[in-house]
C-alpha cells in the first residue's frame, strides 16, 4: 500500500495543476474570478463543498490522531492549502505507513 499511496499522492500534485494551469493560462493568477469559479453551477459548488468539508475532516483526523508513528500534519496542511486534498491525503497516509515501518525495524519485528 505504501507504494500505491506514494503513486497517488504524486498523481493528486499533478492531476490537479493541469487544470489549474489551464485557468491560470485563461484568466491570470486572478483570486478575484477563481473563488467565485469554484462555485459557478451546481457541480461546481457541490465538488467545492465536498472538497472543503473533506480536508476539514482530514485536519482534524491528523491532530486527533495519537500514535507515536504518525506524520506532524503541519506539512499535510501545508500541501492541502497549496496543492490539494489529492496529494495531501495520500502523501500523509505514505508517510505514516513509512514510519510504522521504521519503527517495527528498529524494535525488530519483522
Amino acid at each position: 500500500m505504501k507504494h500505491l499511496y506514494l503513486f497517488l499522492a504524486i498523481a493528486g500534485a499533478i492531476v490537479p495543476y493541469v487544470f489549474f494551469i489551464e485557468f491560470i493560462t485563461a484568466h491570470g493568477f486572478n483570486l478575484g474570478l477563481f473563488i467565485p469559479a469554484l462555485f459557478a453551477n451546481g457541480a461546481a459548488g457541490g465538488f467545492s463543498a465536498d472538497l472543503l468539508i473533506s480536508s476539514l475532516v482530514f485536519w482534524l483526523f491528523m491532530f486527533s490522531d495519537k500514535q507515536a508513528d504518525r506524520p506532524k500534519p503541519y506539512w499535510f496542511i501545508v500541501i492541502n492549502l497549496s496543492i490539494g486534498l489529492s496529494c495531501a491525503l495520500p502523501s500523509y497516509l505514505y508517510f505514516k505507513i513509512r514510519n510504522q515501518q521504521t519503527a517495527a525495524a528498529v524494535q525488530g519485528i519483522p
